[in-house]
């Protein structure tokens, strides 16, 4: 099986839809696939994202990653927050999320990102495995607080 990965476009939305879908189920969510249409079709009116989508060689939908724009204020720069990254379950092991992972860094370094960030599950040690392997580091100078509202 060979891998393609392309930046998505509002006409991948229904290839998208179960992908993202399926990421909500994996974190506890419920499946609502037309919740799920909404949500990435307004990331794609208001420009708010960027998707990048690997596909097969007939166009099947293997996974996603989302990355959102960030600011650094301390460098005066853009950086990016990888906030999703979904494989669908029948093409886990055969380096769809290195392909996506890899993809999203050449997209950042393109339009001038100075770094990227991730959060991941302190359980999900084989996402942790991914990231090492590609050379993320894990962040050893601050700690992530949140505030639900």
């Amino acid at each position: 099986m060979s891998v393609n990965v392309r930046q998505a476009t509002i006409h991948d939305l229904e290839r998208l839809v179960p992908l993202f879908d399926g990421y909500r189920q994996f974190y506890g969510q419920p499946s609502d696939a037309e919740r799920a249409r909404a949500f990435l079709l307004a990331r794609f009116q208001h420009h708010e994202s960027v998707v990048l989508l690997a596909v097969d060689d007939e166009g099947e939908g293997l996974g996603f990653v989302q990355l959102y724009p960030l600011f650094s204020s301390v460098r005066m720069a853009r950086t990016y927050l990888l906030n999703d990254l979904f494989v669908a379950p029948a093409a886990r092991r055969r380096g769809v999320a290195v392909a996506l992972m890899h993809e999203a860094v050449v997209y950042a370094r393109a339009v001038g990102a100075v770094g990227m960030s991730l959060t991941t599950a302190h359980t999900n040690e084989a996402a942790q495995r991914v990231y090492e392997s590609l050379g993320w580091q894990r962040e050893p100078h601050f700690r992530e607080y949140v505030i639900a509202l």
